[in-house]
């Protein structure tokens, strides 16, 4: 299942129906944490949990999830002028992905490229389910992985439990980019 679209269609139609996550949360007795993460990508819903949110969202079941298990092509092209900028974790974090697979839907990983904006581009450290691989394509970063926080540049790589409390810092004046895959876990199909 696409669950990058999965997130994006829950989004619009709430928004659609101009509801914050608190209001569809008290509906759907679902936390506001748990609807954040599935907005973001970072939790697969249970068909329960997918069943009351498209109650309260008034969307049939079977139209939110309509077409999300359809295989993608066996090759997928993403030129650079094609890339699908992903909203993800708004307001805690200003860093913009950009979806370089969004053309196939049956994948085993979820490749990104990431804006970094100078600063402290995410609020707090976030963890979930699965494996990550980052590496640094211009500027410089800092990586915190728990407790650590390890500086990063050009060419830099690093491949975690991604269970483990983590962000990016970007300390720089400059925006840096990273290329980050997902992998198994809740993040991808």
């Amino acid at each position: 299942m696409n669950l990058v679209e999965l997130a994006q269609r829950i989004k619009a139609r709430r928004l659609e129906r101009r509801m914050t996550l608190d209001q569809l949360a008290a509906k759907s007795r679902l936390t506001r944490s748990m609807l954040s993460k599935v907005e973001n990508f970072r939790v697969t819903p249970s068909l329960q949990a997918l069943s009351r949110i498209a109650q309260f969202l008034r969307i049939p079941l079977s139209e939110l999830l309509e077409g999300l298990d359809e295989k993608g092509p066996q090759l997928a092209i993403i030129r650079k002028n094609e890339r699908r900028a992903v909203e993800r974790d708004r307001p805690n974090s200003r860093i913009v992905y950009h979806d370089l697979a969004y053309k196939r839907s049956d994948k085993v990983m979820a490749p990104f490229i990431l804006n970094v904006p100078p600063g402290e581009p995410r609020k707090e450290c976030l963890a979930h389910e699965g494996e990550e691989f980052l590496m640094v394509l211009n500027g410089q970063v800092t990586f915190q992985y728990g407790e650590q926080m390890i500086a990063m540049k050009a060419g830099d790589c690093a491949y975690f439990d991604a269970s483990v409390d983590h962000r990016l810092l970007n300390p720089n004046d400059r925006a840096a980019e990273v290329l980050c895959v997902l992998s198994g876990g809740t993040e991808v199909d």
